[in-house]
């Protein structure tokens, strides 16, 4: 259960996982537990060379503001994954910018990724990528009101391209061009969700998308990015003037964020790096030449905090399966343990799941507890 709607990539071309060896179609599917069985000396061999070279030096100042006034707001592990490794969000004190420090290297990038996308993951997360119709679409609509007609459409981080094909429903008249750092864009073009895919740096890009689109979006990837400033920069060069760039990301000032802690999904640790305040990011936007003509904050909010939450808890307490980071599979015991508590939990995961969806998202916003946010801006 990822909040991430997209497939991450670097800001300034670091690399990011890459898909692992494709099967032929005349070779059978390997089992879960043989693709774990040939994974496992590859990720022993990375492990036994240790951490450190998975993070960047750490930083005594704000990426945002600069500000040296830093205060950690959360320690944590990899809850999805179950990757080893202890990651540390900072926040400033005085922007209120929450960022990872210290930062992923390029090499952790690739190590903490991997599988969770592509490979091991694809599957899993394809299935709820795909699955997300009426969210997609509740997106394409938040622009009806202020651009009806967009000609030309880029969505960064596409993915594999699951929003442009509902939103096409939405805005027929529209291309939908994609762009990722992974092949999920070209993997987007040869299935038809995108006219084309763009593979690689959106900021590297970008001269040569300059003025060409009337719509960019940036459906929760500015916060998997290494450098968002340069990301939004990218976005005013791709915007024609009059166009409009459509952001959403996870909302750091979430009352969710401090009374779930680590448990809260959208930390999403190691992989979220910047997570950015509405305010900051609307100053942002204007310093560079846009007007935010519309901030929501209830509309965006993906109502799975309290399911997540308690999946979270409950994965975290039971026996690991079986994954190729660990240096040998389960045995019988700690399988039949997992599978227990998997089914005991079942009534509070069902319990959470009916106060997501019917008590607390009417609410959401009134308590302060919208998950995300989104920004609507019109270049000038």
């Amino acid at each position: 259960m990822s909040d991430a709607e997209h497939e991450p990539q670097g800001a300034d071309g670091e690399p990011t996982p890459s898909r692992t060896d494709q099967v032929t179609d005349s070779e059978p599917t390997p089992s879960r537990a043989e693709q774990v069985a040939a994974l496992r000396p590859g990720y022993q061999a990375d492990l036994a060379r240790g951490l450190d070279r998975f993070f960047e030096p750490r930083r005594s100042d704000c990426p945002w503001c600069g500000s040296a006034r830093l205060r950690t707001r959360l320690r944590t592990t990899d809850l999805l994954q179950h990757k080893p490794g202890h990651f540390v969000l900072d926040r400033c004190q005085d922007c209120r910018h929450t960022f990872q420090n210290p930062r992923l290297s390029a090499e952790g990038l690739e190590f903490y990724y991997r599988d969770f996308y592509d490979g091991l993951g694809e599957k899993q997360l394809g299935n709820t990528f795909g699955g997300r119709t009426a969210m997609y679409r509740q997106r394409a609509e938040s622009l009806l009101p202020f651009a009806a007609t967009p000609k030309n459409w880029l969505d960064v981080g596409t993915g594999h391209g699951h929003f442009c094909e509902s939103a096409r429903t939405v805005h027929p008249g529209t291309t939908f061009d994609g762009l990722d750092f992974t092949d999920g864009a070209e993997l987007a073009e040869r299935a038809g969700r995108v006219e084309r895919g763009y593979r690689g740096s959106f900021p590297e890009l970008a001269p040569e998308l300059a003025g060409h689109y009337d719509v960019v979006s940036m459906f929760h990837y500015l916060e998997h990015s290494t450098e968002p400033g340069r990301e939004l920069e990218a976005a005013h060069r791709a915007i024609r003037p009059g166009g409009h760039l459509l952001i959403e990301v996870p909302d750091p000032d979430s009352r969710y964020a401090r009374l779930l802690g680590r448990w809260w999904l959208p930390w999403l640790q190691p992989q979220h790096l910047h997570l950015v305040p509405a305010e900051n990011l609307r100053r942002r936007l204007t310093g560079l030449g846009f007007t935010v003509v519309a901030e929501q904050h209830a509309e965006p909010h993906d109502p799975v905090d309290l399911l997540a939450g308690t999946w979270l808890a409950i994965d975290a307490a039971a026996p690991r399966e079986d994954l190729p980071w660990l240096p040998k599979p389960p045995n019988r015991r700690q399988r039949t343990l997992r599978t227990t508590m998997a089914i005991a939990g079942v009534p509070f995961l069902i319990l959470a799941t009916l106060l997501d969806r019917f008590v607390v998202k009417r609410l959401s916003h009134r308590l302060g507890l919208s998950n995300a946010y989104r920004l609507l801006a019109r270049r000038d």
